[in-house]
């Protein structure tokens, strides 16, 4: 019986951290594309309050449609962000300056209009909630292999996003109340968690059986552990996420 348990555990956290690969992928393919608007790379090119006006406007359209995106940010060469999509949410993104962020330095250094950046989750101040930061260079002339002219740096809705998918677990009636569901980054950071607590403060005490990639076992208080690796999807590797699933007996 435990073992049926256990392996249904096991499926259930595959499956979670399943869908938010499938999600980040699409991010992935999001930022490459938009990199490319002829808004964007104008901005960059032939810089002005109205033509940056202009990309803050295009930009914003794009939100219209993607709920899942708190903003969109264009930073320049040196990382000052010169447009946003949402600036009357968000007035204080355009003149920060992101230089110093790994997702706009990863950009800048990138090959070809076919990479893109992502960072582990983390607290944007001026966003005020946590993201899932993806970026991607932009080009001159919009071109693939044009010379890098800025960043186009996207900021996925973790918050609320993540939490949906925890929320969403196909438990039964009598499991919800003693199961709690995370998802876990590749230093076992909680991201995610269906109880909302310890959120990018605590770690979870996981244990891998020999390198695992997934699996389930009974930990020390006596609850039943299923775990599974990030598989990646498509072209998106993932980050070396996990998503588990704690299950206690009563």
């Amino acid at each position: 019986m435990a073992h049926v348990r256990g392996t249904r555990l096991t499926d259930l956290a595959f499956n979670m951290i399943e869908i938010i690969d499938r999600n980040l992928y699409e991010r992935s393919c999001d930022v490459r594309w938009w990199a490319t608007d002829a808004a964007v790379v104008d901005a960059l090119e032939k810089p002005s309050p109205e033509i940056c006006a202009h990309a803050s406007k295009r930009l914003g359209v794009i939100l219209d449609s993607y709920t899942v995106y708190l903003d969109l940010w264009v930073a320049d060469r040196q990382g000052n962000v010169i447009a946003n999509g949402r600036p009357q949410r968000y007035p204080n993104a355009v003149g920060t300056n992101v230089s110093n962020q790994l997702w706009f330095t990863e950009a800048m250094a990138s090959r070809d209009g076919t990479c893109f950046s992502v960072a582990d989750i983390s607290q944007n101040s001026v966003l005020g909630s946590s993201v899932a930061t993806y970026s991607a260079a932009i080009r001159r002339g919009g071109e693939n292999n044009g010379l890098p002219i800025g960043v186009l740096g996207i900021f996925f809705d973790w918050q609320n996003q993540s939490q949906t998918v925890v929320d969403n677990v196909r438990l039964l009636g009598d499991e919800k109340n003693r199961t709690t569901c995370y998802l876990l980054d590749s230093g076992f950071k909680i991201i995610a968690s269906s109880a909302k607590k310890g959120i990018l403060q605590e770690r979870y005490p996981i244990t891998i059986k020999g390198g695992e990639t997934m699996g389930n076992y009974i930990n020390s208080n006596g609850a039943m552990v299923g775990y599974a690796l990030t598989p990646g999807y498509e072209t998106y590797q993932g980050l070396g996420w996990y998503g588990v699933i704690e299950q206690r007996t009563h």
